[in-house]
């Protein structure tokens, strides 16, 4: 399947250049140039973008995203449009992701018909997701989703690296209704040598969705001898709790792939120190997805602690909530449900 390029917003004039103004990069493109994501170019005066496509389309729980207090078992539509502003050394998605950073990864994405995507969606009482690669590349592809499915009832979400300028994210926030950012470190140095980029604007992001009502939930990566150490997690911990310390907050067990495949797999003891580090900085809401089980994944009113949502691997097993409050304390429960 051969490229198709589309008009692409965000960008403006500057110095005889064209400057994409979608991601901190700001890549300033002569004719013809491509931004670093390789996924959006100038032609003329104007900027396009490749990311009306996408490389996967198929079916899977919101709890998978990850996102837990957003519609809990609502079935999600899934799209991924190849392109990435990062490089991440770990991805398990750089076959998608690294498109046009790397020679090796082809394309292999199909053009998106945004009216039949969330057709299929609104028949399942569902919502599109953009996830695996990086969902801001393909905000346009966002919008006219949002748009469709706006009379439907169908809703946008990311799986997103935060990695957005201030423009973006006014953009964004008018078509995502819910967006898991990663946090990865906020080492700089660290976060350089993980990604290719610094980590301000991240936090910047992550404030900036928040302020504009996005419903956002955070991952981080818990690298061993990089991120998984409580001196890397703790400052996170304690920034987002700062934000509000209902952000529900998703430890992520690192696995061998891309150019970390010597690195051992993240250690469970790694994961419970970690989830005893975010309750110890206040969040109320830490998540490990498999390793530590039910437990690990079960929602707990801030109250009473009782279990109020429970859940199975990247599924809903019970939502206890009475009108987003605890049946048995009446404590109101953060999230979008």
């Amino acid at each position: 399947m051969s490229m198709r390029w589309t008009p692409a917003v965000l960008h403006r004039h500057r110095h005889g250049r064209v400057q994409c103004v979608l991601c901190p990069f700001r890549c300033s493109l002569k004719d013809g140039e491509t931004g670093l994501c390789g996924v959006r170019r100038r032609s003329g005066d104007a900027l396009e973008t490749a990311t009306f496509a996408s490389s996967v389309r198929h079916w899977d729980s919101v709890e998978r995203k990850p996102l837990y207090h957003y519609r809990p078992g609502a079935p999600c539509l899934t799209l991924a449009a190849p392109g990435c502003t990062f490089a991440c050394d770990y991805c398990i998605n750089h076959r998608m992701s690294q498109y046009g950073r790397e020679e090796s990864v082809p394309w292999d994405a199909e053009p998106v018909d945004a009216e039949d995507v969330v057709r299929e969606a609104a028949a399942r009482s569902g919502c599109v997701a953009i996830s695996y690669t990086e969902p801001s590349l393909a905000v346009e592809l966002t919008a006219a989703l949002a748009e469709s499915g706006r009379p439907l009832g169908v809703e946008v979400v990311w799986k997103s690296n935060g990695f957005l300028t201030p423009e973006a994210v006014d953009v964004a926030a008018r078509h995502v209704a819910a967006v898991n950012v990663d946090v990865k470190t906020l080492d700089e140095r660290d976060h350089r040598e993980l990604t290719g980029a610094p980590p301000g604007p991240v936090l910047d992001t992550l404030a900036g969705l928040r302020q504009r009502g996005v419903w956002v939930e955070v991952s981080t990566p818990l690298i061993p001898g990089l991120t998984a150490e409580p001196d890397t997690l703790r400052p996170i911990a304690r920034h987002l709790a700062a934000l509000d310390p209902s952000i529900p907050w998703h430890l992520v067990r690192a696995t061998p792939a891309h150019r970390r495949t010597a690195h051992a797999p993240t250690t469970v003891a790694a994961l419970e120190a970690g989830v005893r580090t975010g309750h110890e900085e206040g969040l109320r809401h830490v998540y490990v997805e498999r390793a530590l089980g039910a437990d690990g994944r079960a929602t707990r009113c801030p109250g009473c602690r009782s279990t109020v949502v429970a859940r199975d691997i990247w599924s809903l097993r019970r939502n206890s909530l009475d009108d987003c409050r605890c049946p048995r304390c009446g404590t109101r429960v953060e999230g979008r449900w």
